[in-house]
């Protein structure tokens, strides 16, 4: 049986701005929007070419954390300095690449496994960037 995980729900103080920044500025997909009465709204972010989606929104997850206190987020790209240079270009604040560690065996590109890039979203939760080019 295989167990999936489809969805992290990030907590965000303004959910329009949040949006705007996951679609616009990180290019996530917008799966949908959709308000349940009054008080609650679900929008679905998936990044492109991610099985797991991130939900923000209003009255999803009764006891959460406050917005921006949300660490460890990761994505995993082929190609580190693309990836990082899609996000200045779309006006991400982002870190240099970064290398964490040493591969522990030979991997063809050496920043696989140990090159990263931060960034946080509007609220300050926590993104890191990862450089995997293959699996195997």
């Amino acid at each position: 049986m295989n167990w999936t995980l489809e969805v992290v729900v990030v907590p965000v103080s303004d959910v329009d701005r949040a949006k705007t920044f996951y679609a616009d500025q990180l290019g996530f997909h917008v799966d949908h929007d959709t308000r349940v009465g009054d008080d609650v709204r679900i929008v679905q972010l998936t990044p492109p070419g991610s099985g797991c989606s991130v939900v923000i929104g209003t009255g999803v997850v009764p006891d959460m954390p406050p917005p921006g206190s949300l660490r460890g987020l990761q994505l995993v790209v082929a190609d580190l300095a693309r990836a990082r240079a899609q996000l200045v270009a779309r006006g991400v604040e982002v870190s240099e690449i970064q290398v964490l560690g040493e591969n522990p065996r030979p991997v063809p590109e050496p920043l696989d496994n140990v090159g990263f890039v931060f960034f946080s979203d509007p609220d300050g939760n926590g993104w890191a960037v990862q450089q995997i080019s293959s699996r195997g």
